[in-house]
């Protein structure tokens, strides 16, 4: 049994639910089709999803948003026509778009929720009526329905831990079940979203409720790559990879999935796979528990941006009992997170996300640090990237430490942090945000070039 799902390139027009359900009807074991909103029908267009954020947030200021909604009908109708769906379906996606206007404009958040949550909802039950009219045995499944329960967090929803006994029944259904991603409902039954990437976690979700044999993940690439090809010529493609791999990789930056979408997957073992909509014949990309590293101890290389360093200096820090604690006691009061931490006996650097950060909160962490630690010097730097070389067999691989290094000082990138986890899955190299397309051209070439169209 198969739970695949489709992101909103694959669901965009009708073409592309075309393609959807012929992949669909090609395959009986595809029992659960998790769906996303329509994305992007070429580089210029709008997703469905801005649309409808569009929608929501010209209801809250004006209280009405007739033009902001019409474009809205206007997508699905143009999906409907190129289905040859009639005038029903659009007029049903009409009538829930004002019903979801009803809500009580006093919860913000939560309408926002209710308005978003209706382009995957709505693009559902277009493709199950699209399904059954072309003869598939299909049915439209609402997550309430299905008993996909999560905490009552706007935008941010965790999955429950009953919801995976609710889940398990659909694994009986006689029909293809039609279901849309990105939301739960609490226990109170307040519709509630997950965070960016919420549509692949609703698939990861249903896939190990159901207890599948496969997760298929729906793209509009043929495979997972050793490198951003926005970044690097012709990456190669991964064949597998594990688990571990895949989230290292996309906190850095990957874009195939958020970070924390295949955490439910993951932790119920099932296996991942990574196709495209527009190739169903290629193999993709399996994500595993475990594989073969010995041909392939490094499996890619990202990166991201937007990081600043707090860097501090104290002399005998090291036998300072309690310092480490204290420091980022200070930033937990402010309510910043922190990605990484690498110190020496007498400073201490803290990674953080330039995103959280405004002046008035730099003044104010430096203040303290300065009076409560009584440091020697304490200050901010900006604009770093972290680039991070991924791969399970690093650390059964000697070199590899030295092999970045020397590639970066080929490239006359300056490494201003490096910092490995105690796993040695990954090691992390800060540098300047100008060089850091530079610094992963160079790191691809070093472990990857010459390489084939594609490894394991």
């Amino acid at each position: 049994m198969k739970v695949a799902k489709f992101g909103g390139t694959s669901v965009a027009s009708a073409e592309q639910i075309k393609k959807v359900a012929a992949i669909v009807a090609d395959d009986s074991e595809r029992k659960v089709i998790v769906v996303s909103a329509p994305g992007k029908r070429y580089s210029d267009d709008t997703k469905v999803t801005d649309l409808l954020i569009a929608l929501g947030e010209a209801y809250l200021e004006k209280g009405e948003a007739e033009a902001e909604l019409q474009a809205v009908v206007s997508r699905y109708e143009d999906i409907a026509d190129g289905l040859d769906l009639g005038k029903e379906i659009v007029a049903t996606i009409e009538a829930d778009l004002r019903d979801r206007l009803t809500f009580d404009r006093n919860r913000p958040e939560s309408l926002m929720d209710l308005i978003k949550a209706s382009g995957e909802d709505n693009n559902a039950k277009l493709i199950a009526d699209y399904f059954q009219r072309i003869g598939l045995n299909a049915t439209y499944l609402n997550p309430q329905d299905a008993g996909l329960l999560v905490s009552d967090e706007p935008g941010n929803a965790q999955v429950l831990p009953e919801t995976f006994e609710h889940l398990e029944k659909l694994r009986d259904s006689d029909e293809v079940i039609v279901f849309p991603g990105f939301f739960g409902y609490s226990k109170e039954g307040t519709l509630v979203t997950f965070p960016r990437g919420g549509s692949d976690i609703t698939g990861s979700i249903v896939a190990a409720g159901t207890k599948a044999d496969l997760y298929e993940n729906f793209t509009d690439v043929d495979s997972v790559f050793a490198a951003n090809p926005n970044v690097v010529d012709n990456p190669v493609k991964i064949k597998k990879m594990t688990y571990r791999e895949m989230r290292e990789l996309s906190y850095a930056g990957f874009s195939v999935f958020h970070d924390e979408a295949l955490i439910p997957a993951f932790r119920n073992r099932i296996p991942v796979c990574v196709k495209n909509t527009n190739n169903p014949a290629s193999t993709g990309t399996m994500i595993i528990s475990e594989r073969e590293y010995f041909l392939s101890p490094v499996i890619g290389i990202a990166a991201d941006e937007g990081f600043a360093t707090i860097y501090v200096r104290k002399y005998l820090m090291n036998r300072e009992v309690g310092f480490g604690r204290k420091l980022l006691q200070i930033l937990e009061d402010e309510g910043l997170s922190y990605e990484h931490m690498p110190s020496g006996i007498d400073d201490t650097s803290v990674i953080v996300r330039q995103h959280q950060l405004t002046a008035e909160i730099e003044e104010r962490i430096i203040d303290r640090i300065q009076k409560e630690l009584c440091v020697d010097d304490v200050y901010f730097e900006h604009d770093f990237s972290m680039v991070m070389i991924v791969g399970e067999g690093m650390h059964n691989t000697v070199g590899v430490s030295a092999r970045a290094t020397a590639a970066l000082a080929r490239a006359s990138v300056n490494i201003e942090m490096i910092n490995q986890g105690s796993s040695e899955v990954s090691l992390v190299l800060g540098v300047h945000a100008e060089d850091t397309d530079r610094a992963v051209r160079e790191l691809y070439q070093e472990f990857f070039g010459g390489a084939d169209e594609s490894i394991e």
